[in-house]
């Protein structure tokens, strides 16, 4: 069912941040999914799985517009209505950055050596540990604002981007160990493709990077409150 988006904000401007977030960690889901059948060399099920990944993006895109055309002007709490565009933005890029490897990778038809695979799916889901801890950061903000963004609730979020921190410092470690095994296997590989991949590795790790950043922006807005 379509969502109203009119009543959404009615009830409250928050509302339609959480719709998005939700729909931006929908795109970074079916990573794993398209990543085993790339690692299946079943490309016609990867062309599949990229274009759902492609959908939800574009769904994605069209929450954004809608946050952006219907947010009010006065909001009526302790939150700037540009902050909350910037916030939505950083949330946007993570949908953007799926979007993105799943297209690197299908359009290339990229190969990953077989004995990388473990390793390699580590790293997807360590980085969607970070997408979906965004997801709970952006739910605080109702209890952030039915406190008044004081108490309990403070701390909460601050250890939700303490541990953001964590998961993509993981990643990075990750990120590393990979780039090390693909370096060792570069012979292996197609010199363009290898480059490519490299790109596709940057692109992975952007999704915590970028997941960081929302839950950092989030609790610079709430230090401002």
């Amino acid at each position: 069912m379509p969502v109203n988006f009119l009543s959404l904000f009615a009830k409250s401007p928050l509302k339609p941040m959480f719709h998005h977030i939700q729909k931006v960690h929908e795109c970074c889901q079916d990573l794993p999914e398209f990543f085993n059948c790339v690692f299946s060399d079943n490309w016609e099920q990867a062309l599949a799985c990229q274009k759902k990944i492609s959908a939800k993006e574009k769904e994605a895109d069209q929450l954004k517009r809608e946050i952006r055309l219907n947010l009010p002007n006065s909001l009526f709490m302790p939150l700037a209505r540009t902050d909350l565009l910037d916030l939505v933005n950083q949330q946007d890029k993570i949908a953007n950055r799926a979007k993105d490897i799943a297209g690197l990778m299908v359009g290339r038809q990229l190969h990953i050596p077989a004995d990388v695979k473990e390793l390699f799916m580590k790293y997807i889901n360590r980085c969607l540990d970070a997408t979906e801890l965004a997801v709970k950061v952006i739910h605080q903000l109702d209890d952030l604002l039915e406190t008044g963004f004081r108490g309990r609730e403070i701390r909460v979020v601050e250890n939700m981007v303490r541990d953001l921190d964590m998961i993509e410092d993981d990643t990075d470690q990750i990120q590393i160990q990979l780039r090390h095994e693909l370096y060792l296997r570069e012979k292996e590989l197609n010199p363009v493709d290898a480059i490519f991949l490299y790109k596709v590795l940057d692109k992975i790790g952007d999704l915590a990077d970028q997941a960081e950043r929302v839950g950092s922006r989030l609790e610079a807005m709430v230090s401002k409150a």
